[in-house]
Protein backbone atom coordinates (compact mmCIF):
# COMPACT_ATOMS: atom_id res chain seq x y z
CA UNK A 1 0.00 0.00 0.00
CA UNK A 2 1.15 3.47 -1.17
CA UNK A 3 2.55 5.93 1.75
CA UNK A 4 0.30 9.58 1.52
CA UNK A 5 3.47 11.14 -0.18
CA UNK A 6 3.44 8.01 -2.67
CA UNK A 7 0.28 8.77 -3.50
CA UNK A 8 0.71 12.52 -4.62
CA UNK A 9 3.73 11.84 -6.43
CA UNK A 10 1.72 9.03 -8.34
CA UNK A 11 -1.22 11.13 -9.23
CA UNK A 12 1.12 14.24 -10.31
CA UNK A 13 2.30 11.37 -12.60
CA UNK A 14 -0.68 10.16 -13.85
CA UNK A 15 -1.87 14.06 -14.75
CA UNK A 16 1.50 13.97 -16.69
CA UNK A 17 0.65 11.16 -18.59
CA UNK A 18 -2.79 12.05 -19.13
CA UNK A 19 -1.66 15.39 -21.04
CA UNK A 20 1.19 13.84 -23.17
CA UNK A 21 -1.30 10.54 -24.23
CA UNK A 22 -3.93 13.15 -25.46
CA UNK A 23 -1.33 15.59 -26.87
CA UNK A 24 0.76 12.83 -28.42
CA UNK A 25 -3.03 11.99 -30.43
CA UNK A 26 -4.29 14.94 -30.77
CA UNK A 27 -7.30 13.45 -29.54
CA UNK A 28 -9.16 12.43 -26.06
CA UNK A 29 -10.59 13.57 -23.27
CA UNK A 30 -8.33 15.41 -20.73
CA UNK A 31 -10.88 17.39 -18.34
CA UNK A 32 -12.33 14.35 -16.76
CA UNK A 33 -9.38 12.38 -16.58
CA UNK A 34 -6.87 15.04 -14.54
CA UNK A 35 -9.67 16.04 -12.29
CA UNK A 36 -10.20 12.19 -11.59
CA UNK A 37 -6.44 11.59 -11.11
CA UNK A 38 -6.50 11.62 -7.12
CA UNK A 39 -9.52 9.37 -7.26
CA UNK A 40 -8.48 6.15 -9.42
CA UNK A 41 -4.48 6.33 -8.24
CA UNK A 42 -5.93 6.20 -4.35
CA UNK A 43 -8.55 3.50 -5.65
CA UNK A 44 -5.63 1.17 -7.00
CA UNK A 45 -2.75 2.28 -5.20
CA UNK A 46 -4.44 2.02 -1.95
CA UNK A 47 -8.05 0.87 -1.56
CA UNK A 48 -8.51 -2.06 -3.52
CA UNK A 49 -8.33 -5.34 -2.99
CA UNK A 50 -6.67 -6.73 -6.64
CA UNK A 51 -5.15 -9.73 -8.00
CA UNK A 52 -2.35 -8.54 -10.33
CA UNK A 53 -2.98 -12.02 -12.46
CA UNK A 54 -5.70 -10.82 -14.04
CA UNK A 55 -9.03 -12.56 -14.76
CA UNK A 56 -12.34 -11.82 -16.55
CA UNK A 57 -13.99 -13.17 -13.47
CA UNK A 58 -12.50 -11.39 -10.91
CA UNK A 59 -13.66 -13.77 -8.19
CA UNK A 60 -12.16 -13.17 -4.47
CA UNK A 61 -11.06 -9.63 -5.70
CA UNK A 62 -12.31 -6.12 -5.68
CA UNK A 63 -13.36 -5.41 -9.22
CA UNK A 64 -13.75 -1.35 -10.47
CA UNK A 65 -16.37 -0.43 -13.30
CA UNK A 66 -15.31 2.96 -15.48
CA UNK A 67 -18.90 3.95 -17.19
CA UNK A 68 -17.45 7.59 -17.80
CA UNK A 69 -15.33 5.70 -20.25
CA UNK A 70 -14.35 8.70 -22.14
CA UNK A 71 -11.74 9.66 -19.19
CA UNK A 72 -9.67 6.54 -20.15
CA UNK A 73 -6.39 8.71 -20.45
CA UNK A 74 -6.33 8.54 -16.18
CA UNK A 75 -7.48 4.62 -15.81
CA UNK A 76 -4.79 3.87 -18.82
CA UNK A 77 -1.96 5.61 -16.32
CA UNK A 78 -2.96 4.07 -13.23
CA UNK A 79 -3.43 0.32 -14.82
CA UNK A 80 0.25 1.12 -16.41
CA UNK A 81 1.88 2.78 -13.09
CA UNK A 82 0.37 -0.54 -11.37
CA UNK A 83 1.75 -3.09 -13.53
CA UNK A 84 -0.75 -4.16 -15.24
CA UNK A 85 0.88 -3.75 -18.11
CA UNK A 86 3.69 -1.79 -19.76
CA UNK A 87 3.93 2.03 -19.45
CA UNK A 88 5.78 2.57 -22.56
CA UNK A 89 2.27 1.44 -24.30
CA UNK A 90 0.87 4.70 -23.01
CA UNK A 91 2.55 6.17 -25.98
CA UNK A 92 0.35 4.11 -28.22
CA UNK A 93 -2.91 5.82 -27.30
CA UNK A 94 -5.77 6.27 -29.96
CA UNK A 95 -3.08 4.98 -32.58
CA UNK A 96 -4.07 2.50 -34.88
CA UNK A 97 -3.79 -1.48 -33.91
CA UNK A 98 -3.47 -0.24 -30.04
CA UNK A 99 -4.85 -2.09 -27.27
CA UNK A 100 -5.59 2.00 -26.07
CA UNK A 101 -8.83 2.73 -27.43
CA UNK A 102 -10.38 6.09 -26.86
CA UNK A 103 -12.81 4.13 -24.87
CA UNK A 104 -11.68 0.94 -23.20
CA UNK A 105 -12.95 -2.10 -24.81
CA UNK A 106 -12.46 -5.79 -24.34
CA UNK A 107 -11.50 -7.15 -27.39
CA UNK A 108 -7.73 -6.86 -27.67
CA UNK A 109 -7.47 -8.23 -23.80
CA UNK A 110 -5.97 -5.36 -22.27
CA UNK A 111 -5.23 -6.57 -18.67
CA UNK A 112 -7.59 -4.51 -15.94
CA UNK A 113 -10.77 -3.72 -18.24
CA UNK A 114 -13.38 -6.04 -17.92
CA UNK A 115 -16.80 -4.41 -20.32
CA UNK A 116 -16.20 -1.89 -22.84
CA UNK A 117 -17.24 1.56 -21.80
CA UNK A 118 -18.11 4.95 -22.87
CA UNK A 119 -21.38 4.40 -24.21
CA UNK A 120 -22.64 6.55 -21.28
CA UNK A 121 -25.39 5.38 -18.44
CA UNK A 122 -24.75 1.87 -18.77
CA UNK A 123 -21.92 1.39 -16.36
CA UNK A 124 -23.98 0.84 -13.22
CA UNK A 125 -26.56 -1.53 -14.86
CA UNK A 126 -22.98 -3.28 -14.90
CA UNK A 127 -21.71 -2.89 -11.55
CA UNK A 128 -24.91 -3.85 -10.20
CA UNK A 129 -24.88 -7.55 -12.53
CA UNK A 130 -21.46 -7.67 -11.22
CA UNK A 131 -22.45 -6.94 -6.91
CA UNK A 132 -25.36 -9.43 -7.15
CA UNK A 133 -23.17 -12.34 -8.76
CA UNK A 134 -20.67 -11.56 -6.22
CA UNK A 135 -23.61 -12.29 -3.31
CA UNK A 136 -24.77 -14.86 -5.03
CA UNK A 137 -21.58 -16.62 -5.04
CA UNK A 138 -20.58 -16.29 -1.59
CA UNK A 139 -17.84 -13.48 -2.55
CA UNK A 140 -17.42 -10.96 0.16
CA UNK A 141 -15.20 -8.45 -2.42
CA UNK A 142 -16.37 -5.11 -3.56
CA UNK A 143 -17.50 -3.71 -6.63
CA UNK A 144 -16.78 0.06 -7.69
CA UNK A 145 -17.94 2.15 -10.32
CA UNK A 146 -17.05 5.84 -11.41
CA UNK A 147 -19.96 8.18 -13.36
CA UNK A 148 -20.15 11.15 -14.67
CA UNK A 149 -22.71 13.77 -13.42
CA UNK A 150 -23.62 14.93 -17.07
CA UNK A 151 -23.76 10.85 -17.44
CA UNK A 152 -26.37 10.60 -15.29
CA UNK A 153 -28.94 12.36 -17.25
CA UNK A 154 -29.30 8.96 -18.79
CA UNK A 155 -32.44 7.31 -17.64
CA UNK A 156 -30.90 3.86 -17.30
CA UNK A 157 -28.64 5.04 -14.32
CA UNK A 158 -32.12 5.33 -12.64
CA UNK A 159 -33.10 1.59 -13.53
CA UNK A 160 -29.81 1.15 -11.78
CA UNK A 161 -30.12 3.06 -8.47
CA UNK A 162 -33.81 1.39 -8.20
CA UNK A 163 -32.15 -2.14 -8.86
CA UNK A 164 -29.43 -1.68 -6.38
CA UNK A 165 -31.83 -0.75 -3.18
CA UNK A 166 -34.09 -3.36 -4.23
CA UNK A 167 -31.64 -6.28 -4.48
CA UNK A 168 -30.15 -4.59 -0.85
CA UNK A 169 -26.77 -4.80 -3.07
CA UNK A 170 -23.92 -3.65 -0.22
CA UNK A 171 -21.20 -4.82 -1.44
CA UNK A 172 -21.15 -2.03 -4.33
CA UNK A 173 -19.70 1.45 -4.33
CA UNK A 174 -20.31 3.97 -7.18
CA UNK A 175 -18.86 7.23 -6.78
CA UNK A 176 -19.88 9.99 -9.17
CA UNK A 177 -17.70 13.13 -10.51
CA UNK A 178 -19.35 15.42 -9.32
CA UNK A 179 -17.65 18.61 -11.09
CA UNK A 180 -20.07 20.05 -13.05
CA UNK A 181 -19.35 19.58 -16.44
CA UNK A 182 -19.83 17.79 -19.81
CA UNK A 183 -19.00 18.45 -22.94
CA UNK A 184 -21.93 21.25 -24.15
CA UNK A 185 -21.25 23.32 -21.08
CA UNK A 186 -22.53 23.39 -17.15
CA UNK A 187 -24.43 20.12 -16.18
CA UNK A 188 -26.94 23.19 -14.74
CA UNK A 189 -27.57 24.21 -17.88
CA UNK A 190 -27.59 21.32 -20.03
CA UNK A 191 -29.98 19.28 -17.71
CA UNK A 192 -30.66 20.45 -14.06
CA UNK A 193 -29.44 17.18 -11.81
CA UNK A 194 -31.45 19.02 -8.60
CA UNK A 195 -30.33 17.48 -5.43
CA UNK A 196 -28.60 14.44 -6.08
CA UNK A 197 -28.28 13.37 -2.83
CA UNK A 198 -31.65 13.60 -2.23
CA UNK A 199 -32.03 11.46 -5.20
CA UNK A 200 -29.72 8.87 -4.40
CA UNK A 201 -31.59 8.57 -0.79
CA UNK A 202 -35.01 8.58 -2.05
CA UNK A 203 -33.66 5.61 -3.75
CA UNK A 204 -32.71 3.86 -0.59
CA UNK A 205 -28.83 4.50 -1.19
CA UNK A 206 -26.47 5.47 1.91
CA UNK A 207 -25.22 8.81 0.73
CA UNK A 208 -21.58 10.59 1.52
CA UNK A 209 -19.55 13.55 -0.45
CA UNK A 210 -15.75 13.67 -0.52
CA UNK A 211 -13.70 16.27 -2.37
CA UNK A 212 -11.79 14.22 -4.35
CA UNK A 213 -9.33 16.52 -5.28
CA UNK A 214 -7.84 16.18 -1.24
CA UNK A 215 -6.17 12.72 -1.41
CA UNK A 216 -6.11 12.61 2.27
CA UNK A 217 -10.23 12.93 2.19
CA UNK A 218 -10.60 10.26 -0.34
CA UNK A 219 -8.83 7.88 1.55
CA UNK A 220 -10.57 9.02 5.37
CA UNK A 221 -14.22 8.75 3.40
CA UNK A 222 -13.50 5.76 1.47
CA UNK A 223 -12.74 4.54 4.12
CA UNK A 224 -15.63 5.50 5.72
CA UNK A 225 -17.87 4.02 2.47
CA UNK A 226 -16.48 0.55 3.26
CA UNK A 227 -17.76 1.07 6.59
CA UNK A 228 -21.47 1.29 5.72
CA UNK A 229 -21.66 -2.12 2.93
CA UNK A 230 -22.71 -5.19 4.52
CA UNK A 231 -25.76 -2.92 5.98
CA UNK A 232 -28.69 -3.57 3.48
CA UNK A 233 -28.00 -0.85 1.11
CA UNK A 234 -25.48 0.50 -1.85
CA UNK A 235 -23.21 3.34 -1.27
CA UNK A 236 -23.24 6.17 -3.29
CA UNK A 237 -19.90 8.98 -3.29
CA UNK A 238 -20.62 12.53 -4.59
CA UNK A 239 -16.85 13.58 -5.13
CA UNK A 240 -16.47 17.18 -6.18
CA UNK A 241 -13.98 17.81 -8.63
CA UNK A 242 -12.02 20.45 -10.89
CA UNK A 243 -12.27 19.03 -14.59
CA UNK A 244 -8.66 19.54 -15.46
CA UNK A 245 -7.32 19.92 -11.68
CA UNK A 246 -3.62 20.40 -12.16
CA UNK A 247 -3.68 22.65 -15.08
CA UNK A 248 -4.19 25.96 -14.38
CA UNK A 249 -5.61 27.17 -17.90
CA UNK A 250 -7.71 24.00 -17.95
CA UNK A 251 -9.26 24.14 -14.83
CA UNK A 252 -13.16 24.33 -13.87
CA UNK A 253 -13.90 24.84 -18.08
CA UNK A 254 -16.10 22.18 -20.11
CA UNK A 255 -14.02 23.60 -23.55
CA UNK A 256 -10.86 21.24 -21.79
CA UNK A 257 -14.01 18.00 -21.88
CA UNK A 258 -12.41 16.45 -25.24
CA UNK A 259 -10.03 18.42 -26.88
CA UNK A 260 -6.21 18.29 -26.72
CA UNK A 261 -3.58 20.69 -25.88
CA UNK A 262 -1.22 21.92 -28.55
CA UNK A 263 2.36 21.92 -28.28
CA UNK A 264 2.89 25.35 -26.21
CA UNK A 265 -0.10 23.92 -24.27
CA UNK A 266 1.49 20.62 -23.42
CA UNK A 267 5.05 22.61 -22.31
CA UNK A 268 2.82 25.03 -19.84
CA UNK A 269 0.76 22.29 -18.49
CA UNK A 270 4.10 19.89 -18.00
CA UNK A 271 5.93 22.95 -16.16
CA UNK A 272 2.64 22.94 -13.62
CA UNK A 273 3.22 18.54 -13.20
CA UNK A 274 6.20 18.16 -11.70
CA UNK A 275 8.38 14.78 -12.81
CA UNK A 276 7.79 12.19 -9.85
CA UNK A 277 8.68 8.85 -11.50
CA UNK A 278 9.91 8.50 -15.12
CA UNK A 279 7.56 9.26 -18.01
CA UNK A 280 7.19 6.63 -20.74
Amino acid sequence: MASLEELKNLATQVRRDIVRMVHGCQSGHPGGSLGCADFITALYFSIMKQNKNFSMDGKGEDLFFLSNGHISPVWYSVLARAGYFPVNELATFRKLNTRLQGHPTTHEHLPGVRVASGSLGQGLSVACGAAYAKKMNGDSSIVYSLHGDGELEEGQNWEAIMFAAHHKLDNMIATVDWNGQQIDGPVSKVMNLGDLRAKFESFGWEVIEMNGNVMEEILSTMTKAKSLLGKGKPVAVLMKTVMGYGVDFMMGSHEWHGIAPNDAQLAKALEQLPLTLVDY
